[in-house]
């Protein structure tokens, strides 16, 4: 692909001055509209050393809006970062919607700094390609517009650029000894490039190639890049927004819900069922659940010391019906925990800040960094349970939801996480007894609402959902455990011994 650049292009004073007249103003109003249609817009600036990113993101901004952008220089990580899986770091840099995410480096880094100076070896690229496509992929579903800027010069600018740079004391300290080694082995460091560009360049998050040998001429190109792709997105938006209105209309028109309701119910007679398979049953006596509990509640305190000692992170999510007893089985699996190492994340509706960002991102946000238990009381899986039934996100949205969800997982497995998701099984009945008694207790009370509810009269819907998500996201590296919840004693040991083996099993693995 690069050697097929032809870097000699160039622009002449009169011609840049004449195209840059109209591509600043356009620029400047294409802006405006993507933040009232509320579009999150990311620009990734990649390339050789000094073919110019920093200038030409100098440019580039001096037509925008400064209060609608952030620029994000991406240099090696720190040592916070580097506790976390490596996308955390750029997925809490992605941009509300609305505004602009400007990146000077980016997580490319991974595939091209990291990969030539073996911090990256090359039995972790396939997985790390597959996490940044993934990733990419995940913000574009939603609506975010991702630019890719490739700036290319030849070895023989750059070296020249370099040796200009190095002239000067005040531009001297640009030009690191990395510098110099890439520029060194340039061929080998291109064909880097090649291999990231050939692997990346999608139809969702495009490369484009800017040939950087005349300043000018990139500039002009970068503009017109960044303008297409805002162009096209608000007008992929208003298309949109005309088929939502066209489909309303056609389905005003057709009476189709019973018909849709008689292909649910038998559907729903097909699926597998793995809730039904539960023993709701099983108890312990209150003497065994003590014994139990003492002894794994010890294990538990000596093991989160050796997760911290060892630097391994652990992510434990809780999903199950309302009542069900997660927060019964986190205050027990965390009462010998040292609190200094773990956090309990309650996750309630998202607030204005989190609705301005792709639903993965306050999750990303809270994750463990090594050596520490991050544990989730309601998850991401709420874009598949609440979400789809109360009709908060499209069917589209949550389809796609259980592969980004697999994704992410996978990204913290990758990381060295230990990954369970726990669903607090109980039945109907039991629900009901437990409601009626949180009624009936005054210090209780607050526990119950009428949208608990609510809830109840879509146990079947609920159910369904909840099947066909234990079958699709339960993997290996971050499975499901169903918890028959019906005696708390029974769940609670059951969570408890889950945890202590599943960490023990890791420890041995180390």
């Amino acid at each position: 692909m690069l050697e097929k650049v032809d870097l000699s292009k160039k622009l002449s004073k009169e011609e840049y001055k004449e195209k840059m007249s109209h591509l600043e103003t356009r620029i400047g109003q294409l802006q405006r509209e993507c933040k009232a249609l509320k579009i999150p817009i990311m620009i990734v600036f990649e390339g050789f050393g000094a073919a110019g990113k920093g200038l030409q993101i100098g440019r580039l901004i001096q037509s925008m809006d400064p209060r609608g952008f952030h620029v994000f220089p991406i240099k090696n990580e720190t040592e916070e970062e580097r506790m976390h899986p490596f996308l955390w770091r750029f997925w809490t840099k992605t941009p509300e919607k609305g505004r602009i995410a400007i990146y000077d480096g980016s997580w490319y880094r991974r595939v091209l700094i990291d990969r030539f100076e073996k911090r990256t070896k090359e039995k972790e690229l396939p997985e790390a390609f597959h996490s940044i496509n993934s990733f990419e992929k995940q913000l574009t579903d939603d609506g975010t517009v991702i630019i890719k800027l490739f700036l290319d010069i030849s070895r023989k600018e750059q070296k020249k650029r370099f040796e200009k740079l190095q002239k000067n004391k005040e531009t001297a300290w640009r030009v690191t000894q990395g510098d110099l080694e890439r520029n060194a082995k340039y061929n080998e460091y291109a064909a880097m490039m090649e291999d990231m560009l050939f692997k990346t360049d999608t139809d969702y998050a495009p490369w484009t190639i800017i040939e950087a040998t005349d300043r000018r001429f990139a500039t002009v190109k970068i503009y017109t890049t960044v303008i297409k792709a805002m162009a096209d997105q608000i007008e992929k938006q208003e298309r949109q927004k005309k088929k939502v209105t066209a489909d309303q209309e056609t389905e005003d028109h057709m009476n189709v819900s019973e018909v849709a309701r008689e292909a649910e119910k038998g559907l729903r007679e097909l699926q597998v069922s793995i809730l039904s398979k539960a023993d709701l049953s099983l108890k312990y006596s209150r003497e065994e659940y003590e014994e139990n509990l003492d002894k794994l509640q010890k294990k538990i305190e000596k093991l989160h010391g050796e997760l911290y000692r060892r630097r391994i992170p652990v992510v434990l999510g809780f999903e199950g019906w309302d009542a069900g007893g997660k927060g019964g089985a986190i205050k027990r699996l965390t009462a010998k925990m040292d609190a200094r190492g773990y956090a309990v994340n309650p996750t309630a509706s998202p607030n204005d800040i989190e609705k301005a960002h792709h639903y993965l991102w306050r999750f990303w946000r809270a994750m463990p960094k090594a050596g520490h238990v991050a544990i989730f009381d309601r998850t991401w899986y709420g874009r598949v349970m609440v979400e789809r039934i109360e009709g908060f996100c499209t069917k589209e949205e949550w389809q796609r939801a259980y592969k980004e969800i697999n994704d992410m997982e996978k990204d913290l497995y990758d990381a060295g996480a230990v990954v369970i998701k726990f669903w607090m099984h109980i039945d109907k009945d039991e629900q009901e007894r437990r409601f009626r008694e949180r009624q009936e207790n005054p210090e209780k009370q607050w526990k119950i609402t009428d949208e608990d509810w609510r809830n109840r009269e879509k146990w079947d819907q609920y159910e369904d959902a909840v099947n066909e998500m234990l079958l699709r996201t339960s993997t290996d590296y971050a499975p499901w455990v169903v918890v028959e919840g019906n005696d708390k004693y029974y769940a609670r040991v059951k969570v408890l011994k889950t945890v202590v083996d599943a960490i023990e099993e890791r420890l041995k693995e180390k």
